[in-house]
């Protein structure tokens, strides 16, 4: 019978390791980015709409606020009038 020793890793097996080692921080610090980004667009969204209700609110009151403008009636001319 032959007894099996322990293999040692090869270079390229060894290489392989660290690239795909490599490769899962990246892409967890990269996941990690867009979430930081998605967040702070959400958030950046929000304060905008909130503005934008508050302006829209605030139109919406100052144009209760003012009296009805009539509206002007229109002059007809002549070459309207001879059709």
């Amino acid at each position: 019978m032959m007894s099996k020793k322990p293999e040692q890793p090869s270079p390229t097996s060894i290489a392989r390791a660290e690239r795909q080692r490599l490769a899962a921080e990246e892409g967890a610090r990269a996941m990690a980015e867009v979430d930081r980004n998605a967040t702070a667009v959400r958030t950046n969204m929000e304060r905008l709409r909130t503005l934008r209700r508050a302006k829209e609110a605030e139109e919406a009151t100052t144009q209760a606020a003012l009296p009805p403008v009539a509206k002007k009636k229109r002059k007809t001319t002549k070459a309207a009038v001879q059709r």
